[in-house]
């Protein structure tokens, strides 16, 4: 420390620290990460939907044509944001589960430090909206751990949600380090893009009131166009015109686009239709209807997000800092496969063994989009989102891992419209942006050494078209799908779950003469194929992704377990928050026994507790002077009420649930430990309670039952205790099922 400290002020010179500064011109960072978008979706990738303000971007800077990430969410942000392979840094697959693999903690490590972490040395300030899903799930509760959420991570504010995904409409949000609920519903045309999209706004015209002469990271990663696909009514409906064709003439529209824009070579084949994608033309009228109007949920909700991204922009141009603010908009995966063949209009009744026949989802088909649906599209649908590439998110082939990328920066970058072709990776997007600040990755992060970064950067090819692609190879891997790229060929091997590894049957493609892939010379060069193989396992070895494992349905039942452990008892008291669903009570495929301690005063009514959403979900509550249980099951409710009014005098409120293996549950209200009413459902919780979490007093979110959200109790409740036996069965691969939908 410099100065000098004497006895008294006289004798002594003050000294005042030099604060991080920015290297000169460094930019303003703003990301745009859309979920589950497709290669072709956007506009200016060769899209019927909608999307002028990305276009608009993209005719003002660069598109890549050779952008890639991870095929998963979770894992392409752990990329994204650390430079570094997903494996290495610790989040091989999901944040979900942690599965006792050094690659496969579901938590970036602190040797591998992210973005914010790099710029704030530098002056920046940082700022994280909407998804973020690279923190354990079984710490997201209330009380964290939250070293591994944003504001524990370098982020100096956060607005948004943890998990994979949420409702639209009604989300669970954390401002910070707090849950907090959302500022609308559905009723008031409310909607989370335009909320994200609103703090984003404020936390950037809070910045420039109050730093203006600071660089700032603004991250906003939007639920777009991740299921549930929900958007105004008015705009899904705007869509059924423009996709009424199908999926088989969407895709042969979409590559002639793509060859027309220059974005794929003007040899590039259609590839054959996935594996059990039938013709649009071999189903029947009120199929190809239905599966219009899912598909036409997921575009309204791509061209929602734009609208509201034309405000964002809009308001940097009005602010004075668009031309020096760097923007890329990008996807994490290509589009999900998660809907199945048919698409869903709630996908939480046939996860939990209550399926969704044609005759009810055409009867629904008005509801798609709304507050009170899971929907997601089918797979031909999402293989027209992949156009020109074979196969989806979660798969190494180009539909899981080829993405768009839309770069610009008016003050920096000269061109406005032009395409990149060179191989690009997740893991080069941090190396890129600190080379073109001016800075270097810290040696350490809050006293912890940190790892080298893997990824190289590509910043050379903004200014040059001719700048050679990376020099080192990347590996690819995703419950056992595997892949390398090197110098412009792919070795891949898909997976089938279950089957042993040796097995797998490997393809070569050479990419730069075959963009689609298309044309495998595995039998032509089966020389390069073993070398590329060769090289896949020592890069792996490298990267952590040993062992390999593509047992994803019991790593979530395991995860589930080992969490919980031997509990079987929460007491939840007055004044709680939110628990998220994965540290909620577990009340799958089990007996349980609930009762919640109250004063009544006469004439009360509201939640006593809730988990779930209008989608699925369980709800104990007063009404109309009696006490009720709802089970919500995809839509279909069982409720059970007393026999009688509830005595005023009451201090115990309660429901038994009895699962037999043999029978239908069973449901037992009690008053005071007493019989009250019973009833029976013919299904329960099989895999999966609901993506949304629990709150007592109150259903905050969309209803579970036939009551006014939030219908908060009137009376005195106390604290609720959920006691649970320890006969649960759950079936493993169904649980993994449901939980991948949910990814």
């Amino acid at each position: 420390m410099a100065g000098k400290i004497g006895r008294t002020v006289a004798e002594s010179t003050p000294w005042w620290p030099e604060p991080p500064r920015a290297p000169k011109g460094a930019p303003n960072i703003l990301v745009i990460l859309f979920d589950d978008v497709g290669f072709s979706d956007f506009g200016c990738y060769g899209s019927s939907i909608r999307t002028p303000t990305i276009d608009r971007l993209a005719a003002e800077g660069l598109r890549y044509s050779g952008f890639h990430t991870t095929a998963m969410c979770s894992t392409t942000r752990a990329a994204l944001l650390t430079g570094r392979n997903h494996h290495s840094v610790g989040v091989g697959c999901l944040a979900n589960f942690d599965s006792g693999y050094p690659g496969y903690r579901g938590k970036i490590a602190k040797e591998a430090g992210i973005l914010p972490e790099m710029l704030r040395p530098h002056g920046y300030r940082n700022y994280m909206i909407g998804k973020w899903h690279v923190t354990p799930l079984t710490e997201t509760g209330p009380s964290g751990p939250f070293d591994g959420w944003p504001l524990g991570r370098g982020f100096d504010r956060f607005y948004g949600f943890m998990d994979a995904e949420t409702d639209q409409y009604s989300p669970e949000i954390v401002r910070d380090n707090t849950p907090v609920p959302p500022p609308g519903t559905f009723a008031d045309g409310y909607h989370l893009t335009a909320d994200l999209v609103d703090q984003s706004i404020r936390y950037i015209a809070d910045h420039i009131a109050d730093a203006p002469d600071k660089p700032w990271l603004t991250w906003l990663a939007l639920g777009a166009c991740h299921a549930p696909h929900q958007a105004p009514p008015e705009l899904i409906r705007s869509y059924d015109a423009v996709f009424e064709h199908g999926w088989d003439v969407e895709r042969e529209q979409r590559l002639a686009r793509q060859k027309a824009m220059g974005l794929v070579p003007a040899d590039t084949r259609l590839p054959d239709r996935n594996d059990g994608v039938r013709a649009w033309d071999s189903y029947g009228p009120d199929e190809r209807r239905l599966f219009t109007r899912l598909q036409s949920a997921f575009a309204a909700m791509l061209d929602h997000a734009d609208q509201h991204l034309a405000r964002l922009v809009g308001f940097l141009e009005d602010a004075g800092v668009r031309d020096d603010t760097l923007i890329l908009v990008m996807s994490d995966n290509g589009a999900s496969q998660e809907g199945g063949p048919l698409g869903f209009i709630n996908a939480m009744g046939p996860f939990n063994g209550r399926g969704e026949p044609l005759a009810e989802k055409i009867a629904r088909i008005d509801d798609i989009g709304g507050p009170d649906t899971h929907s997601n599209f089918p797979h031909g649908w999402a293989m027209a989102s992949n156009t020109p590439l074979r196969r989806y998110k979660q798969n190494t082939h180009g539909g899981g891992i080829r993405d768009p990328l839309v770069i610009s920066w008016p003050n920096r970058l000269p061109a406005r419209g032009e395409v990149r072709s060179q191989f690009a990776h997740a893991s080069d997007v941090v190396p890129t942006l600190l080379e073109l600040i001016g800075i270097d990755p810290p040696e350490a992060v809050a006293g912890v050494a940190q790892m080298p970064l893997e990824g190289e950067s590509f910043a050379a090819s903004l200014t040059d078209p001719q700048a050679p692609a990376r020099n080192r190879p990347q590996y690819f891997e995703m419950f056992g799908h595997r892949g390398l790229w090197k110098d412009g060929w792919k070795a891949v091997a898909f997976h089938p779950p279950g089957t042993p590894f040796d097995d797998d049957r490997w393809e070569l493609f050479h990419l730069d003469r075959d963009f689609s892939e298309t044309d495998d010379l595995a039998g032509r060069e089966p020389g390069r194929l073993e070398a590329l193989k060769a090289e896949w396992w020592a890069v792996a070895e490298a990267s952590q992704v040993l062992p390999l494992d593509d047992r994803f349905a019991p790593r979530f039942a395991e995860n589930s377990a080992r969490f919980h452990g031997g509990r079987r008892r929460f007491v939840l008291h007055k004044g709680m928050g939110h628990l998220p669903t994965d540290v909620a009570p577990d009340v799958r495929a089990r007996t349980y026994r609930i009762e919640a301690d109250v004063r009544l005063t006469g004439g009360d009514s509201g939640v006593l507790l809730a988990h779930g959403d209008a989608t699925s979900g369980y709800s104990l509550y007063l009404q109309d002077g009696r006490l009720h249980h709802t089970l919500n099951i995809g839509g279909q409710k069982t409720t059970v009420s007393s026999d009688a009014t509830v005595p005023q005098g009451a201090t115990r409120l309660g429901v038994i649930s009895r699962r037999r293996d043999d029978g239908p549950r069973t449901f037992t209200l009690t008053v005071d430990g007493t019989a009250a009413g019973e009833g029976t459902a013919t299904t329960g919780f099989a895999t999966l309670i609901s993506w949304s979490g629990l709150d007592i007093g109150l259903d905050r979110g969309s209803p579970v039952a036939d009551y006014p959200a939030p219908f908060s109790f009137t009376g005195t409740l106390r604290k609720v205790v959920v006691t649970m036996d320890e006969d649960q069965a759950l079936d493993g691969a169904a649980v993994g099922e449901a939980e991948m939908a949910r990814q």
